[in-house]
């Protein structure tokens, strides 16, 4: 697993909106807007599952997933791809689950989806476009 760099940890609480890529087993690709998205540590981002049906199914068959972050505050725009998994009990359930119900009590947060960083890359525009950072 990779570690981001500071700029990147100082992005996440400044995305509203994570773009979230997974793909079926056949490679048929479904992207998804999620704000219940949480840089655990350095190299881990934790993901709650309200209501990722498509998402869920396609991880259970296909762990790979890519996470965009890019916004008018944020340095620089990248790219995260990681490898998933999903959690249904356990301590890492009951904290995710404890800390969704103080801040939004109505939703379910029926699974923690726990993303370990493999790769970061570059997606602004440019020569670097698309190089792989870390």
């Amino acid at each position: 697993m990779v570690k981001l760099n500071a700029d990147m940890k100082e992005a996440f609480p400044k995305m509203k909106v994570f773009p979230v890529a997974t793909a079926s087993k056949d490679g048929t690709p479904n992207v998804v807007p999620l704000a219940m998205v949480s840089l655990h540590d350095d190299e881990t981002i934790w993901i709650t599952d309200n209501f990722m049906n498509k998402s869920m199914t396609n991880i259970r068959t296909n762990p790979k997933v890519a996470i965009y972050i890019w916004g008018p505050e944020i340095k620089g725009c990248f790219q995260i791809k990681g490898v998933a998994s999903i959690k249904n009990s356990g301590k890492e359930y009951e904290e995710m689950k404890a800390e969704i119900n103080r801040k939004r009590p109505e939703l379910p947060a029926r699974s923690l989806v726990i993303v370990k960083i493999t790769e970061v890359f570059e997606c602004k525009p440019g020569p670097t476009a698309g190089s792989k950072l870390i």
